[in-house]
């Protein structure tokens, strides 16, 4: 039984990172638009935190975790990078909506070492353990 929850929450977990990363694409997808002031401050907000989110959910793949720690250093909200123009702005926010989608849907992350099968249930006898 505790297998089974552990891997009814893990599955939940997957499917809440792949929908905060394609929150994360649309919004940057939306700021190509001409949006007030506003919106990009919660842009910032947002990507920050999905931008480290990912990168702790990735901890053991090193490109993926710097790729995103970058993002979050340029999306940070506390010591904001002004770039001024908008047309920087652009392939910038194209760029990270993409690795957000790559993220979501097609990163494959790695096997655990101690779960080679993660869809093989284990029998758990917790009733005959010896202490």
């Amino acid at each position: 039984m505790d297998v089974i929850l552990v891997q009814m929450n893990a599955i939940h977990l997957k499917k809440k990172n792949r929908i905060f990363s394609l929150i994360c694409a649309l919004m940057l997808l939306i700021a190509l638009l001409n949006l007030p002031i506003g919106y990009f401050t919660f842009l910032r907000i947002l990507i920050f935190a999905g931008a480290i989110w990912v990168a702790i959910d990735n901890l053991k793949i090193i490109h993926w975790l710097l790729i995103f720690i970058l993002i979050a250093i340029l999306f940070n909200p506390i010591i904001p990078i002004y770039l001024y123009q908008k047309y920087i702005w652009i392939p910038i926010d194209i760029s990270c909506a993409i690795l957000f989608l790559i993220e979501a849907f097609v990163f494959k992350k790695p096997k655990d070492e101690n779960n080679q099968n993660p869809n093989k249930l284990t029998k758990v006898y917790t009733r005959d353990k010896i202490h």
